[in-house]
């Protein structure tokens, strides 16, 4: 899966430990859900978590997978990538 990322995206990447693979499993099994401005919001809901377990990811790694969050614009590149701290509001 080829991944489009802006410079700004690529960089928060680096500066917070986000890995190109975890990124491309959190496009796959991620929801969305519309985000402020436009584009999407993608993160790994509650019920879908169990099967980060079946991947074979450890503790660690699932645990950071379960709290990322990844934005995207209309066209689908990815503009910024995060950890969430707090729920995200539901529209």
């Amino acid at each position: 899966m080829t991944v489009c990322l802006t410079t700004h995206a690529r960089m928060r990447m680096q500066q917070r430990g986000i890995s190109p693979e975890a990124l491309e499993l959190l496009l796959e099994l991620g929801e969305s859900a519309p985000a402020p401005g436009g584009g999407q919001l993608i993160f790994i809901e509650r019920g879908r978590r169990k099967e980060l377990g079946r991947r074979g990811k450890c503790i660690r790694e699932r645990d950071r997978l379960k709290r990322l969050y990844v934005v995207t614009d209309e066209h689908g590149i990815v503009v910024t990538v995060g950890h969430r701290y707090r729920r995200f509001a539901r529209v």
